[in-house]
């Protein structure tokens, strides 16, 4: 094999390692946000999670577009994405949202809440891990509520889109982190719900079926201009608004399906 062949081969595998290297990241500033109370350190982690979807995003179509998949970049990419998106997100959620509440009177209350928060840390883990393990084993995958014939769809939400709910959240708040205890319940019931939508049967849009290869590919790149410019002038709430905004749109699609049935079922 010549050399530069080999060379095409390795460089999605170097978009993976990057993604690696934002999951240890996210892990070091967590701790170092918890440690010293750095508000800037859980915002920072949060922002890689979104810069480590755009490598995760990057690395497999970088290898479609050269045609050098192989085997050991899909398994290399699966446990990239365990790290980055399951294992860091979750320590993450866990040290802002649970363990800088600040003492209470109550404080077998507040005691209970941090037991309760690691366990539901670690089942947004579990459920993103086993997201993926389903993901890997699936052929052609259909969701219990089909949409559109012409559009492709994830069966789930897909691990990273869990991932950049946590980290939209806690960068819109600029990485301050939960003191309150009611807000840490609130905070737990969302990473549970987000965890739920990764090993549920609900259908998530793929956006597979957007083409940057067309001949005339003008409007997806005013788009994605647009969409960038957007991100970086008003990242708090674009983030947010794209990631909460693509976690209602399964629960809505879900939703919506239920209620036709429900009136086909009426009128039959």
């Amino acid at each position: 094999m010549p050399l530069a062949r080999r060379g095409m081969y390795v460089l999605p595998s170097l978009f993976t390692a990057g993604n690696i290297a934002f999951g240890y990241y996210i892990i070091m500033q967590s701790i170092r946000g918890s440690v010293n109370g750095d508000a800037d350190a859980f915002n920072h982690a949060a922002l890689a999670i979104a810069f480590a979807i755009l490598f995760d995003g990057l690395d497999g179509r970088i290898a479609r577009m050269t045609n050098t998949a192989s085997a050991f970049g899909r398994e290399l990419d699966s446990l990239a994405d365990v790290i980055t998106f399951g294992v860091a997100p979750s320590l993450l959620a866990y040290l802002w949202g649970v363990r800088q509440v600040l003492p209470t009177t109550y404080p077998i209350i507040q005691a209970r809440l941090i037991h309760f928060g690691v366990v539901i840390c670690f089942l947004f883990l579990i459920c993103g891990a086993c997201r993926l393990a389903r993901f890997n084993i699936s052929v052609n995958p259909q969701p219990r509520n089909p949409g559109r014939p012409d559009r492709k769809y994830f069966v789930g939400m897909p691990i990273p889109a869990g991932a950049g709910v946590i980290g939209a959240v806690i960068h819109f708040e600029s990485g301050a982190p939960i003191d309150n205890v009611w807000m840490s319940v609130l905070w737990l019931g969302l990473v549970a719900f987000t965890g739920f939508l990764m090993v549920s049967s609900w259908r998530f849009w793929s956006g597979k079926e957007i083409d940057m290869g067309e001949r005339k590919p003008v409007r997806g790149l005013v788009l994605i201009v647009v969409l960038v410019g957007v991100v970086i002038e008003w990242s708090e709430k674009a983030l947010l608004v794209i990631a909460l905004g693509y976690l209602v749109s399964g629960v809505w699609a879900r939703l919506g399906y239920a209620v036709e049935r429900r009136f086909k079922t009426a009128g039959s």
